[in-house]
């Protein structure tokens, strides 16, 4: 029926990746899903279980602050939460996975069934699991085992449509002893779980029940429906006490306030909180748009248990706490109930974000705009940093607020950011291009809210691009008409104006000294301006359009991405393409530079991000994604690289392994890219902040090999082709004129005694100096002739020594010499593969020693055999020119013995095969000669 499955210990994953370059960190921005949250216990503190996918996370209730995320994705979806002590129960596919601190201990699979678990009820010792058909799964802990949780099947039971259909969850209710209330779209049902029987069936409901609550009282239970009304049943007696009216909208969430007080909330699907006091039957307050309408609204509202503060959660990715202050009235008679007062909030974006900006110089806060019209700075070292940027405006320059709530709805989607921080604090410091606006917005990065001023483009036309200068004074707006206007970021005042486009101009951007100002249009025009003195210094025309601009301030290059699925880099100071990247199929969404220049990596709607390396100009590294990018920025610091997707509503976090390790230039075919794994909320499959120090992957062998960052000539290219050799230029001409070397090498004159200038005292030696002390002191005492004999023996021995060393042994003598060896094996093999690679090895004097050391007598074999290697070598058209060296050193050393000798039947033989490949390489100077006439005509044309 079941399975059970034990992971006691949970090993760490080996780190693969896609990616040379780029390795998955973790993902920022994520909070809160559409499935309920769950409330955990211990003691007297609080957490809170939220799902974010195919991960949870645990938030402490009294700051709200991340304690644990999951360890491992699920194998699906999550759909149902469970909290009880240190316990998590975790309800994806047809699977329960038992958690503790984030770290699965057990999984419980429903293999009787396919159907996935939508609801969790733990209680006592029985886990209850109903699926989407309608069958009920009920465990039990194994007490002969001490089990802790309960991991033994006990039984299950389904529910049909007779009995009430859907099932919209399961509760208990205190006091009921093995007792499970079941409450269905219809009517709510009674089991004994205990023993596997119904015991109580209610009469069918008029209205479609949405939730339940069980209140603080003995067998009452709150009850949600369709329409809005909100029932108060007893289960006892099995009718209704009370029907509330809330408001004509579906009620998701009911919670009992249980610190002395009988308030209800009540959640809806519109996203409202409606408190209502059930002694005074009347409604104490109403929260508008907690939570959003078009996301589900409320998904669950919670009071903790025993304080006046209550959770929400909602699938606009937020977080919510509220809470009611004291009643400041003296008498309970007279208590005014004030409303309750927001507390504190964990939150992200609610749909994907689609632009976003460092926005600081330490990779600390990421500023990040969505479709879902806000603006946020997320923080990279702490989540309870990130906060949205508030849209509250100014009534007045100076800064004074309006009162009252000014906001009638949200600023338009923001397509473009531009943020600089040298006057951060003093003034407005980011500027944002929203969609179908003519205004562009300031904002203050310092006080996390919109700013005072709103540029207008001087042309009527929606603003399309935006940028500011790197002091921070001016920022610059590009019009759909093709104006650019220039303001003043401390004053707003309008102070300079340009135009040059025909179309939109989808791209601006000024250099660190505010000398060079460069754009670009969807006209295919880049303009370069005189900042100072407001003049046009030139122009580009492109044949295609130009749909966005990156800027590299230190190298004063630009990037331009194109309409015809190419990226173009221009260089500002001599305004000409210096290189062209090809090798997207789509359109490009986002590119940019790494911090050093080096770099360019892109993102396009093939599903693809690529890496080109500037100074070759190709891709050295691909990868395939499952959600398109739609932008991405590398921090300040290259540590990170951000990206964002068409799916999920965080921003993707990618560590930079080129920190650690070298990076190879080979340019890398899109058959060679490999599909990557997103990066994920749980701690397993992300890597670490050093990843690239700590990875030692066996499958990346042939890229270690390339990480060398060295490139290895061939040795040669075809066979057919004469190679020179890869060795020092100048190795051939020493050994050309090694004699003329040892000439100017010789002193000039012999060493001269140097002068006696000591004093007199000290000029004292042999019997005059210290003879009778060292007798004395019982040193041997010598004479002069002794000490003359002693140095004459020892000196005897070093010419032997010499003697032996310059030696030359003749066949006849055991003895050879490396060079000698090898000479003769390669005769007996008739290959002389081995001793051409250690000629060729050799530095020079020690082949002059060599070749002058071959034995010049009858039968002249050495000579003959030399002359064989070097026609091999030849033949083998590798190191011409060292072997042509070669060659003449022979004739030098033995020429005349050649000569004397030249009807020696050996060396004439070996002398005619060397002669017919050395006259055949005779073409390579003519060769040379030509190609050099040719450049010395043309250069001089």
């Amino acid at each position: 029926m079941t399975e059970v499955t034990k992971k006691r210990k949970v090993e760490p994953a080996k780190s693969v990746y896609a990616s040379r370059i780029f390795a998955p960190f973790r993902i920022v921005g994520n909070v809160s899903n559409e499935v309920p949250f769950a409330v955990g216990t211990l003691g007297s503190t609080f957490y809170i279980v939220t799902s974010v996918g195919k991960s949870f996370q645990i938030y402490d209730a009294n700051t709200l602050h991340l304690l644990f995320v999951s360890a491992k994705e699920t194998d699906s979806e999550i759909t149902a939460l469970a909290a009880h002590f240190h316990y998590v129960y975790v309800a994806f596919g047809n699977k329960v996975g038992i958690y503790k601190r984030g770290v699965q201990e057990h999984s419980i699979n429903l293999q009787a069934t396919n159907a996935t678990v939508r609801h969790l009820s733990v209680f006592g010792d029985y886990l209850c699991a109903s699926t989407d058909d309608n069958n009920i799964y009920v465990y039990k802990k194994d007490n002969s085992i001490n089990d802790k949780y309960a991991t033994t099947f006990y039984t299950k039971f389904t529910i049909n449509n007779l009995q009430g259909g859907e099932i919209i969850s399961l509760t208990h209710l205190a006091t009921y002893l093995n007792k499970l209330v079941v409450v269905t779209k219809s009517n709510i049902l009674l089991y004994n779980i205990k023993t596997g029987k119904l015991l109580y069936t209610s009469d069918e409901f008029t209205d479609q029940l949405t939730c339940v609550e069980p209140a603080p009282a003995l067998d009452i239970m709150a009850l949600g429906t369709s329409s809005g009304d909100i029932i108060i049943f007893n289960l006892r007696k099995g009718r209704k006490i009370r029907t509330i009216k809330i408001l004509q909208s579906t009620v998701s969430s009911l919670s009992f306030r249980t610190d002395g007080l009988s308030h209800l909330c009540v959640g809806t699907t519109l996203g409202d909180l409606i408190f209502y006091d059930l002694d005074r039957r009347s409604r104490i307050s109403v929260l508008k748009n907690v939570h959003k309408e078009t996301f589900g609204g409320v998904a669950r509202a919670s009071f903790l248990h025993g304080q006046p503060i209550v959770v929400t959660s909602g699938g606009d990715n937020t977080l919510k706490e509220y809470v009611f202050d004291p009643s400041l009235s003296q008498t309970e008679s007279e208590a005014v109930v004030q409303p309750p007062r927001f507390l504190r909030s964990r939150g992200g974006h609610s749909q994907p974000p689609s632009c976003i900006k460092f926005a600081d110089s330490e990779s600390h806060f990421l500023l990040s705009a969505s479709r879902d019209r806000t603006l946020w700075g997320f923080s990279l070292r702490k989540d309870a940093q990130s906060q949205e940027l508030s849209q509250r405006v100014h009534k007045k320059p100076d800064g004074g607020r309006m009162a009252g709530n000014v906001m009638k709805e949200k600023f338009p989607e923001i397509i473009s950011i531009a943020i600089e921080n040298a006057r951060l604090g003093e003034w407005e410091n980011i500027i944002t291009a929203h969609k179908d606006e003519k205004i562009a917005r300031t904002w203050d990065m310092r006080s996390k809210r919109v700013g005072r001023w709103t540029f207008s483009t001087n042309d009527a036309g929606f603003v399309k691009s935006v940028a500011i200068s790197q002091c921070g004074n001016f920022g610059l707006v590009g019009s759909s008409n093709g104006s650019i206007s220039i303001y003043n970021m401390q004053s707003g005042i309008l102070r300079k104006q340009y135009k040059l486009h025909k179309r939109a101009v989808t791209g601006i951007a000024l250099d660190g000294m505010n000398r060079k100002m460069v754009s670009c249009g969807l006209d295919g025009l880049v303009g370069f301006y005189d900042f100072n003195k407001s003049t046009l210094l030139g122009k580009l025309q492109l044949d295609v359009p130009i749909t966005s601009m990156v800027y590299h301030r230190s190298s004063d290059l630009f990037a331009l991405a194109l309409d015809d699925l190419s990226i173009i880099v221009i260089d500002a100071v001599t305004q000409k393409v210096v290189r062209q990247l090809w090798g997207h199929s789509n359109r490009i969404t986002a590119f940019d530079f790494s911090p050093d220049g080096r770099w360019i990596v892109s993102a396009s709607l093939d599903s693809t991000i690529r890496t080109w390396d500037l100074p070759t100009g190709g891709c050295i590294d691909g990868v395939k994604l499952d959600s398109v990018a739609t932008d991405l920025k590398f921090s300040p610091n290259g540590d990170l690289l951000a990206t964002t997707h068409v799916n999920g509503k965080g921003i993707s976090i990618w560590t930079n392994r080129s920190q650690f390790k070298a990076i190879s230039t080979r340019t890398v075919n899109e058959e060679e890219f490999s599909k990557a794994i997103l990066p994920t909320t749980s701690i397993e499959g992300n890597s670490s902040m050093l990843a690239g120090a700590l990875d030692n992957d066996e499958g990346h062998e042939d890229n270690e090999r390339e990480l060398s960052n060295v490139y290895h000539s061939l040795e040669q290219i075809n066979k057919e082709l004469i190679t020179l050799s890869l060795g020092p230029r100048n190795k051939m001409n020493t050994l050309l004129n090694l004699n003329v070397i040892k000439q100017r090498s010789k002193p000039i004159e012999p060493p001269k005694k140097p002068e006696n200038n000591i004093p007199f005292f000290l000029q004292l030696h042999g019997n005059k100096v210290g003879d009778e002390a060292s007798q004395r002191e019982g040193v041997i005492y010598e004479t002069p002739e002794e000490i003359q004999k002693r140095e004459a023996e020892a000196q005897d021995k070093e010419n032997a020594k010499e003697l032996l060393q310059k030696f030359k042994p003749t066949g006849r003598v055991e003895f050879e010499s490396k060079f000698t060896r090898l000479l003769r094996k390669g005769y007996e093999s008739k290959d002389y593969t081995n001793f051409l690679n250690n000629l060729v090895e050799l530095p020079s004097n020690s082949v002059d020693l060599e070749i002058r050391s071959l034995n010049s007598f009858e039968p002249y074999d050495e000579i003959v055999w030399f002359i064989e290697s070097i026609t091999q070598g030849l033949k083998s058209n590798k190191n011409f020119e060292l072997y042509e060296a070669f060659m003449s050193l022979l004739l030098k050393a033995h020429g005349d013995v050649i000569h004397m000798n030249n009807k020696n039947e050996k060396i004439s033989q070996a002398l005619r095969e060397w002669n017919q490949y050395h006259k055949s390489n005779d073409r390579l100077d003519d060769l040379v000669k030509y190609c050099s006439a040719i450049i010395n005509f043309v250069s001089s044309v």
